[in-house]
């Protein structure tokens, strides 16, 4: 565990913990004390690495982006490939260790929320695999901007249920899992797909999106003999930058760099308080009401954000910066063009600010991307934004 985030009954310093209703906690407790037996058994972690392998298909390349690095005309600049996974996001990572989690704990059904859509497809993808029952909660707004994966989740066989209360965005499908969660704890596991949630959820996806740091480590030594001089990732809910700083956290020659939406810019202007479960920061009105959010990437548009991350950006170990729909947009046509990669809008952030970021590097400075999930459920999205 790193010992600059060790928690203390699931609280990175001030943010975590869980806060639940009583029956909600008992299932906590349990889940909690069933993933620490679990995550050290080995047969278990045989059985998830070999679905890692098998399955979604890692490990995936560090790829040196010799375009963006002659464009940018600063770092060298590497591509981490989460998008080559089956499913085609980081998200699948994840759902196989919490499915084969689910299964030991013996769980009839799963329910799950998604925003982008990418959690969505991964969990019925595996549901499908492992023959279990699967219930899928999106906002109505979502299942709009993202009606393709939509299909994809119901001919995967699972039941997608659009959530019109709210904003008809991500709070509001996580709000309804929870409480079914509440309603048929005893027979159902919430599989949980970013790095929220009340504890044991932050340190569970943590851990099974550690592998995307363990391998860029690993890759990056052996192509450049030295650690990165910083790692960059998009912040929604926090599972994909979190699996990618995991491995860096302890080495701090390494810069840890979070990239928002400026219209749901958690961690630049978020302040403490309990949200789903779990103490974080939270964009909130004048009453203390989470406040309504927006991205042209449907998987960031969240008011909180995971613990873990909120600790590191209140000790100073991490940094978070926003960039505009219009970067973001940019860089999802440059990277396109120039590498032949077609990123997810929320990768598209993080390759956003390395524009920024690259030139003002030596030649000698290391820049990791993670490409959190490829473009093919944003490409219709795209088209439409570009023609107004």
């Amino acid at each position: 565990m790193s010992k600059l985030t060790k928690e203390k009954q699931g609280y990175f310093g001030e943010f975590g913990g869980s806060f639940v209703p009583p029956e909600l906690q008992e299932v906590m407790d349990v889940l909690a004390a069933e993933f620490e037996k679990y995550k050290i058994d080995p047969d278990f972690n045989e059985e998830f690495k070999y679905y890692l392998k098998e399955f979604v298909g890692r490990e995936n390349p560090l790829t040196f982006a010799k375009q963006l690095t002659e464009d940018f005309g600063g770092a060298k600049v590497y591509l981490k490939r989460e998008d080559l996974n089956h499913t085609g996001a980081h998200k699948i990572n994840n759902v196989i260790g919490q499915i084969l989690l689910a299964k030991r704990m013996g769980a009839k059904r799963i329910i799950a929320e998604t925003g982008a859509g990418q959690h969505g497809v991964a969990t019925a993808t595996a549901c499908s695999m492992f023959g279990i029952d699967c219930t899928i909660y999106m906002g109505k707004l979502d299942t709009e901007r993202q009606a393709l994966n939509v299909f994809r989740m119901e001919l995967l066989g699972a039941k997608v249920v659009a959530v019109d209360k709210g904003q008809g965005r991500l709070k509001d499908a996580v709000d309804e899992a929870l409480g079914d969660l509440v309603q048929n704890y005893k027979e159902t596991f919430y599989l949980l797909g970013s790095a929220v949630g009340p504890h044991p959820y932050p340190s569970m996806v943590k851990h099974f999106q550690s592998v995307i740091s363990e391998e860029s480590k690993r890759q990056i030594l052996e192509k450049e003999g030295r650690l990165p001089d910083a790692v960059i990732a998009v912040t929604g809910g926090g599972s994909n930058a979190i699996g990618a700083f995991s491995h860096y956290i302890d080495e701090p020659s390494v810069r840890l760099i979070g990239v928002e939406p400026d219209q749901a810019a958690t961690l630049t202007h978020g302040t403490p308080a309990v949200i789903h479960g779990f103490k974080c920061l939270v964009l909130q009105d004048e009453e203390g009401n989470p406040q309504p959010t927006y991205s042209i990437a449907a998987g960031l548009d969240y008011p909180g954000i995971g613990p873990e991350h909120s600790f590191l950006k209140t000790t100073g170990r991490a940094e978070y910066y926003t960039v505009t729909k219009e970067e973001v947009l940019d860089a999802f046509k440059l990277l396109s063009k120039r590498e032949g990669i077609i990123p997810a809008l929320e990768s598209a952030h993080a390759v956003a600010y390395a524009k920024k970021l690259a030139p003002e590097l030596s030649k000698d400075s290391i820049i990791i991307i993670n490409i959190s999930g490829r473009g093919d459920k944003d490409v219709q999205h795209v088209y439409e934004l570009l023609k107004k």
